[in-house]
């Protein structure tokens, strides 16, 4: 048996790009039952020196639509990362499903050996799709949505392994 480009892109981004949004969605019902600030949680960070939780989301975002994009061969669509509250990152990854949703399996599958390149400040990265997947996308995604998980973990929010996980 093999799995193909897309089953281990595609559905895996979108189900933890669910289980963040679920995880938000308890993060918003926390603030309101605990009267928190909610920006006290979306600019809480676990060290001064990291991104704070919506940066996290944004980001986390970002690696999956870009993913889907690159591997894809489409324009990868921009988003203008000014969230600030939990309803607008709920409304971006809502956007993003839906974007990563939009792509057929035909667009993906293949594309093992296609060109990948990735703009940075100093010079463009470049990868072949397989290790572009797997070396750079899904270890960018997971941490920073694992990053998420902690930051609200950190704050009070009672949620736990199954959470980050999933439903099955």
């Amino acid at each position: 048996m093999t799995i193909s480009m897309y089953q281990a892109s595609v559905p895996v981004l979108v189900r933890m790009l669910g289980n963040l949004s679920a995880i938000l969605t308890k993060a918003a019902a926390y603030a309101e039952a605990k009267k928190i600030e909610p920006r006290v949680l979306l600019d809480a960070r676990l060290a001064p020196d990291m991104l704070s939780l919506t940066r996290q989301v944004q980001i986390a975002s970002d690696s999956a639509k870009g993913c889907g994009a690159r591997l894809a061969a489409v324009d990868v669509p921009k988003y203008e990362d000014n969230e600030a509250s939990f309803d607008e990152l709920q409304a971006r990854i809502a956007k993003t499903v839906a974007f990563l949703n939009s792509l057929r399996p035909e667009q993906i599958d293949g594309s093992e050996d296609r060109d990948v390149t990735i703009p940075t400040r100093d010079q463009p990265l470049q990868f072949k799709g397989l290790v572009y997947l797997v070396n750079f996308v899904l270890p960018n995604f997971y941490f920073h949505v694992t990053t998420a998980y902690a930051i609200l973990r950190h704050n009070g929010l009672e949620i736990g392994k199954l959470d980050f996980l999933g439903a099955r």
